[in-house]
């Protein structure tokens, strides 16, 4: 590594906030930053914005995992655990906006093509803690991806405690794509954010998915609660985006969350 794209790397690790995301992902957008940039300082400022905006932005505080996941595994009964696990997701932006219909969602959208026997889980947030609330099959294959490590960690110990196989797995998969099958994958509300990187990087992160199906969501409103045309606008681009492809659409549209099951 050059020594500026290393210095970089070390500044932004340094920041209680980005020091578990993956050195990859940091070591990407450091290197797209330093191209463009005059200097190092500036190099480091756009960075973090950067992993702000695709990340950052949708924790309101650091999680506290220890001591959830000691919760979790002395929870008395699966009723209890899933308490546990609604208000850890309440914690994620992402995920604490679809609490509210959390039960209808996978249900609906999944219907189809349930009961599930292997997930992949990309840019999940928090989201693989309501595998509960998914239709699988028992010791289903689930693998999940995030950029940050310590939940990547926490995440892949809770996998196996709902009794499935896989695991998590800290990857910036933008830019390293996992190459395993799967039944479905889930890119939920992850689109939006590869666009925001690099128009086009959507579409060719579903055309290299290893997966039959694909169940792909759009936010409908921004985390400050602006919602005025983001669904309509982010449906023309998508379709637009899928002409090429002989791929088959089901649409789903729930509260704040405009969802499409793709075969593919």
């Amino acid at each position: 590594m050059e020594p500026t794209l290393e210095r970089l790397l070390q500044a932004v690790l340094e920041s209680p906030k980005y020091r578990h995301v993956s050195v990859d992902l940091i070591r990407r957008l450091g290197a797209e930053e330093l191209a463009k940039r005059r200097n190092l300082k500036e190099a480091v400022k756009e960075t973090k914005n950067t992993l702000h905006q695709i990340a950052g932005a949708y924790w309101e505080q650091a999680p506290r995992l220890a001591s959830r996941l000691a919760a979790l595994e002395t929870a008395p009964d699966s009723e209890q655990a899933q308490a546990l696990c609604l208000s850890l997701m309440a914690e994620h932006a992402s995920t604490r906006e679809r609490l509210p219909f959390l039960a209808d969602f996978y249900r609906i959208t999944l219907a189809e093509i349930a009961p599930v026997t292997s997930v992949l889980d990309l840019a999940c947030g928090l989201n693989p803690l309501a595998i509960p609330w998914m239709p699988l099959t028992p010791q289903a294959h689930y693998t999940a991806y995030d950029i940050y490590g310590d939940s990547m960690a926490f995440l892949d110990g809770q996998i196996r405690r709902f009794g499935l196989q896989g695991g998590a797995e800290a990857r910036d998969v933008a830019a390293d794509p996992p190459a395993q099958e799967a039944d479905l994958a889930l890119v939920l509300k992850f689109w939006p954010i590869l666009e925001q990187m690099r128009k086009g990087a959507g579409i060719e992160l579903l055309r290299a998915l290893r997966a039959r199906y694909l169940l792909v969501s759009f936010p409908t409103r921004s985390l400050g609660g602006r919602g005025k045309g983001m669904a309509e606008n982010y449906e023309a681009r998508f379709r637009e985006s899928l002409q090429e492809e002989r791929w088959r659409l089901q649409r789903f549209e729930f509260p704040a969350e405009l969802c499409f099951l793709v075969e593919k």
